[in-house]
């Protein structure tokens, strides 16, 4: 194992955990996020967080159902054990853009509708319009976007040797 500075990395993960929460992540799933991630094996079982991060377990068990359902991590099983191993690995982020990308249609749908009810020459319809266009446009260039980040992930891994 690494020698790491433990203050220095409680730093890391309560900044980066902060940096979350302003985008919207709600505090504790955002620290145990980080707490994962920032793990050798990104794979820890509640009791490690709970000691890592010094809260309670119930405190843990909200953090991860919310991180479960948003597909932040995931929860395994190790073999022949009953204790539950949260995992996160480095696709995260990319699994959470194409997450997006899977819901986007149903927001230009609902912003379709939005727009013809509201009358398309209204204040409202055109400012529903452009959020449309918005989409429009993200949802076209997203599949580039993820396609072209699968191949300089494999360039990366590739100059590490993996």
């Amino acid at each position: 194992m690494a020698d790491r500075n433990p203050e220095a990395v409680q730093r890391f993960v309560e900044r980066f955990a902060a940096e979350l929460v302003e985008a919207g992540v709600p505090r504790m799933p955002a620290r145990v996020l980080v707490t994962i991630i920032g793990s050798d094996t990104g794979r820890l079982t509640s009791a490690e967080l709970a000691e890592t991060l010094q809260v309670s377990p119930a405190a843990i068990s909200g953090a991860v159902r919310y991180l479960s359902q948003v597909r932040m991590i995931r929860r395994e099983r190790e073999p022949g054990s009953r204790r539950d191993v949260y995992v996160s690995d480095g696709d995260i982020w990319y699994e959470s853009i194409l997450n997006r990308d899977r819901i986007i249609p149903r927001w230009q749908q609902s912003l379709r509708e939005g727009v013809e009810a509201l009358g398309p020459d209204t204040p409202a319809g055109i400012r529903l319009a452009e959020t449309l266009a918005f989409f429009d446009f993200i949802h076209e260039e997203l599949g580039d976007f993820l396609a072209r980040w699968q191949e300089r992930k494999a360039e990366l891994r590739a100059a590490r040797g993996d």
